[in-house]
């Protein structure tokens, strides 16, 4: 017995070393915190990606029936430019690493970062590389489908897709350089925590931009007097309009980079907070002053206090956020109105939401942020200023260089009929024409 058991302590002796060297060459695996993180992004990117959907939903329910082919049409095709130009050059043009602040590249492609053959799980605490990217990308293509809105109805496929190609491709990740890249507004101190100004302002101004190049649809604009052109399917734009609201879920609380239980929690509940409050605000405004709650100006109150809220959702308490909304949700209601007085026609508001709102969230952030006072004010305004008139100037010359060459709108007999027909060749809804009574496909 005795023997037997100094065998198997001398067989246990030596082994030890081997098993402590087969477990120092073993590959480290991720850690609980990384891994419950990288989940945590993992599904961000997941409601993100529903964004498009509730996008898609809310452009067709806010325009007429015989575009809602080309509009689907668009909205699908957005996300994919999107991916594609980021993973090809757009992700390394806005996380360039080391640059001077201005305009950096990292080079073609995504890289492989590994260690030993696995994926190096060094690159950040809260997420792997793959999953950046994912996320990011996913960011990107929001710009070009806020702009898609502002345009429906009357702007050819092909041109905006190219349009779509370069926004997407190019002025998005230099202009989201120069804060999300630690470019030279970051190191000025302007604060844009989940794109109040760097997504939705961005994508605000080429909707400006493009809407006012294109022109107002027929019949808009008629005598000098506005000529309403409602959509037709609330209930399909209401969808989309909650479906943005669950992928906000996402779009803020992902922005903290991280699962970190405190923060995360906070930022969904601002993000709440000001949703719920925009739509008082905008019910409450538009009451007021039509003397009837409308229902179109409410869902859109809804986006106007999530993007509000979308620069400093981090750092805002229930009170700030309830009047960051509920004055982004008169401010989207004014906006509208004032918008359609200066002629501009904007189908589904994304000027009033995005734009507008974007500005009001940002400048948010220098009166009720951690850092409110005169001097973030005058940062925040700064920046709001740099990315107007560069994200401005960067659109008027795409769509002047597309109209020049390939033309912006669709010839008015195409636009009569619907661009369902004109650019597809096929309806959204082409029972509703045989049914006895129904109107023409030119609603």
């Amino acid at each position: 017995m005795i023997r037997f058991t100094a065998i198997l302590t001398l067989i246990f002796t030596l082994s030890v070393p081997f098993m402590v060297f087969a477990e120092e060459a073993a590959p480290a695996g991720p850690s609980l915190g990384l891994t419950i993180s990288n989940v945590w992004m993992m599904v961000a990117t997941f409601l993100v990606f529903i964004m498009h959907l509730g996008f898609a939903s809310l452009e067709a329910g806010l325009t007429r029936s015989k575009n809602t082919v080309n509009i689907l049409f668009k909205n699908t095709l957005i996300p994919a430019i999107g991916l594609l130009t980021y993973a090809w050059f757009g992700f390394n043009l806005m996380y360039p690493g080391t640059f001077n602040g201005i305009l950096g590249f990292a080079g073609f492609g995504l890289p492989f970062p590994t260690v030993g053959g696995a994926l190096d799980l060094s690159y950040n605490e809260g997420y792997t590389y793959w999953t950046d990217f994912l996320f990011q990308g996913m960011f990107a293509a929001t710009a070009a489908t806020i702009v898609s809105g502002a345009v429906a109805e009357r702007i050819k496929l092909n041109s905006f897709l190219v349009f779509s190609a370069v926004f997407v491709g190019l002025v998005y990740p230099i202009l989201g350089s120069w804060k999300w890249g630690g470019g030279w507004l970051d190191s000025m101190g302007f604060y844009d925590f989940a794109g109040s100004t760097l997504v939705h302002s961005v994508g605000g101004w080429g909707a400006l931009i493009g809407a006012i190049m294109l022109g107002a649809r027929k019949g808009k604009y008629v005598d000098g007097k506005i000529k309403p052109i409602p959509g037709h399917s609330m209930p399909l734009a209401t969808i989309g309009v909650f479906l943005l609201w669950l992928g906000w879920f996402g779009f803020n609380g992902g922005s903290v980079l991280s699962a970190d239980p405190a923060l995360v929690s906070l930022t969904l509940v601002t993000t709440c907070i000001a949703a719920a409050a925009g739509i008082i605000g905008a019910m409450l405004t538009t009451w007021t002053i039509s003397k009837k709650p409308d229902l179109s100006m409410v869902l859109n109150g809804c986006l106007a206090g999530l993007v509000g809220i979308t620069a400093g959702a981090d750092q805002m308490g229930l009170g700030s956020s309830f009047w960051i909304g509920l004055i982004a949700g008169g401010l989207v209601v004014v906006s509208v109105m004032m918008i359609d007085k200066m002629k501009v026609d904007d189908p589904v508001g994304a000027v009033p939401v995005h734009l507008v709102c974007g500005i009001w969230g940002t400048l948010a952030v220098g009166i009720f942020g951690a850092m409110a006072g005169m001097k973030q004010f005058g940062i925040q305004l700064l920046g709001v200023g740099v990315y107007g008139i560069t994200t401005a100037l960067a659109t008027l010359i795409i769509f002047s260089m597309v109209k020049a060459t390939m033309g912006l709108r669709v010839s008015e007999e195409e636009e009569v009929e619907g661009l369902d027909l004109g650019e597809h060749g096929l309806e959204a809804y082409p029972d509703l024409a045989l049914q006895p009574g129904a109107k023409s496909s030119a609603l």
